[in-house]
């Protein structure tokens, strides 16, 4: 017992560094004012900024939607190849996180903008140029992109776990492809799609990088602010903790009410 204990120091002291210490310290910029004094004016002051956090969670969820529906039937293909195309296909799916996450936003600003190659293409046939960049559509190409193959591997590792025999028995049964997808499959798959919506929505809402690239600054998200009180103009570290604070409570909520879905005794249920 106390060798157990002994070996997970190492752990608990990397915690007590890296993770309870700065959110003690969050914690307590977030409720004090420049002189120390305890305060509630950096929370109330975040009611200035509600449109952007509204803008924010709705580009997150529109974003996590739409990799969720990429993502199941390209994870659902991966499952059921041969095991040596799964190799090829996966490497497929992941080689575009080998190149950095700023070379690859910034490819997009190349094709998005007026003067791009998206653009230049529809010259051609005498169309555009369409306003692309600085757009909500852009920021939410952007995470889609670049956040796709997070939606992928988690329903990929759930899927692959599906025996043949197991779709088999249902059609054996009388079910047709309609009825083995959402009989089956997806109660099934649950859990990969909460891991999934969970790794996409988390860095999506928290993002600041796509929104300042690719959607110029009409289109800024709570990152983008939280990262302007550290780093910018507007420095103001104690508004920025309590915006850092306000999105941790908002994303610890909804990892709470995904978690309730990926319960495995929530999935049984739902098969039966």
């Amino acid at each position: 017992m106390f060798k157990s204990r002994l070996s997970a120091a190492p752990y608990l002291l990397w915690m007590g560094i890296f993770i309870i210490a700065p959110l003690l310290l969050v914690c307590y910029f977030a409720f004090t004012d420049a002189s120390g004094s305890f305060t509630l004016a950096n929370i109330q002051g975040l009611t200035a900024h509600v449109d952007v956090l509204l803008r924010s969670l709705w580009l997150a969820a529109v974003a996590t939607v739409i990799c969720l529906v990429l993502g199941y039937p390209v994870a659902y293909i991966l499952s059921r190849a041969e095991e040596g195309q799964q190799r090829i296909f996966l490497m497929l799916c992941l080689l575009p996180m080998w190149m950095n996450f700023l070379l690859r936003t910034y490819a997009w600003m190349t094709l998005l903008e007026n003067n791009g190659l998206i653009n230049r293409f529809f010259g051609l046939f005498g169309l555009g140029p369409f306003e692309m960049i600085n757009t909500q559509g852009a920021v939410v190409l952007g995470m889609v992109y670049n956040y796709l193959p997070f939606m992928i591997m988690p329903l990929y590792s759930i899927m692959v776990k599906i025996e043949n025999s197991t779709i088999q028995a249902a059609q054996d049964l009388g079910a047709n492809g309609v009825q083995v997808l959402f009989k089956v499959v997806l109660p099934l798959s649950v859990p990969g799609i909460t891991s999934g919506v969970i790794m996409v929505f988390v860095p999506a809402i928290s993002t600041f990088i796509i929104s300042k690239m690719l959607g110029g600054g009409s289109n800024l998200l709570i990152g983008d602010l939280i990262e302007l009180q550290f780093l910018g103009n507007a420095y103001n570290p104690h508004l920025g903790a309590a915006m850092s604070l306000v999105l941790m409570i908002i994303i610890l909520l909804c990892l709470g009410f995904l978690n309730y879905f990926g319960d495995e005794d929530a999935t049984r249920e739902a098969i039966l």
